[in-house]
């Protein structure tokens, strides 16, 4: 047998080339290339998808924060809360507005933001609270959206892990003031190449949005303020429409394979994310942790099962965000995760035979 991968793309391309290729000509009779029709009829179907009014394509998931911090009109000087633990583009949407990220932990089974840890956190400067919903899993949002009323912050949704995760039977996108996602290649829902997006019921966001991705630019040549180009191709909201009408199924499978490792691997040695009951997960990873990281995904390679890492670094202890001053043992919790986490193979098109395999070998580790 192969060795099983931690990815792969081609397999989803393949199950549906001749759709994406009638779709990408579509695109070139009309040579609508940037912006245009395609982008908003995903635009439109996207927002429909997620339960929301509107939705603003952008060019990649970190424009997507980045447009959100525009709209909340987010100043040098002011505060942004954020867990430590998540991609560093989390960081980059308050640090492109000079604005200060405040990190908080992460609870120590969930993984996620730990939300009894957020108002100590608030001060005067405080302007937004992010909520990551890691792996696929969505954060506790009620308690997130409860502080943020309290004291007037809005709080956005980073679910760029997280297209088509429920809380409460809500879906993601739909539960903050706004909320970001990305549509890089590798998420549940990927285009070719790179892409990003918006969701909100706020309409003031949203047309601050539509604006400013496109050089602040109503009419042509005619400039409102300072503008930005990340408007998204017309090639990658065609493939991210036809990709829409497959993701439900998509998803189900990844929860199908995410509960074949929660029921069928019995190594103690291997520890998962909690799953509160309030949280219905698409699993964009699935991720454990282990004592000897080194040791375990040398194991795995060595008997033809391929792993990953997400993320080795927490985000207050990046080069990066060295001015803040943090050091080690500031988010412990964020910080284990980050030095024994592993990623299993998990994607729609995992063969059976494959994932009985990576479940074996695990269990003999």
């Amino acid at each position: 047998m192969e060795p099983v991968p931690f990815m792969n793309l081609s397999r989803q391309y393949e199950s549906i080339k001749e759709e994406v290729k009638s779709a990408m000509d579509d695109v070139m009779k009309i040579t609508a290339f940037s912006g245009g029709p395609f982008v908003q009829k995903f635009e439109e179907s996207f927002a429909e998808w997620c339960d929301t009014k509107y939705a603003s394509a952008v060019s990649n998931g970190t424009e997507a924060l980045h447009m959100a911090m525009v709209a909340m009109d987010i100043k040098e000087g002011d505060e942004v809360i954020l867990p430590a633990n998540t991609f560093i583009a989390t960081v980059w949407g308050p640090m492109y507005m000079k604005a200060t990220p405040v990190f908080v932990d992460c609870d120590p089974d969930t993984w996620e933001i730990d939300v009894t840890k957020v108002e100590a956190k608030i001060t005067s400067k405080t302007k937004a609270i992010i909520g990551v919903h890691l792996y696929g899993q969505i954060c506790d949002m009620d308690a997130l959206i409860a502080i943020g009323e309290k004291h007037g912050i809005p709080v956005l949704e980073d679910s760029a892990q997280a297209h088509g995760a429920t809380y409460k039977g809500r879906k993601a996108g739909s539960l903050g003031d706004m909320a970001c996602f990305s549509f890089y290649p590798g998420k549940n829902l990927g285009t070719f190449g790179e892409g990003g997006g918006v969701t909100t019921n706020n309409k003031t966001y949203y047309d601050r949005i539509q604006l400013v991705k496109n050089h602040a630019s109503e009419e042509k040549y005619f400039h409102q303020e300072l503008g930005f180009n990340c408007r998204m191709g017309g090639l990658e909201g065609a493939v991210l429409s036809i990709k829409l009408k497959h993701i439900d199924k998509w998803n189900n499978r990844r929860r199908d394979i995410a509960k074949a490792y929660q029921t069928q691997v019995t190594n103690d040695k291997v520890k998962m994310q909690a799953q509160p009951e309030y949280s219905n997960s698409v699993y964009h990873l699935f991720v454990v942790t282990v004592d000897d990281r080194a040791h375990f995904m040398n194991y795995l390679k060595e008997n033809g099962v391929f792993s990953g890492m997400h993320y080795p670094i927490s985000c207050h202890l990046q080069k990066a965000c060295a001015y803040l001053g943090h050091k080690e043992g500031d988010f412990p919790n964020a910080e284990y995760l980050a030095a024994h986490c592993v990623s299993l193979p998990m994607f729609p098109e995992l063969r059976d035979d494959e994932l009985a395999k990576t479940i074996k070998v695990i269990n003999a580790y």
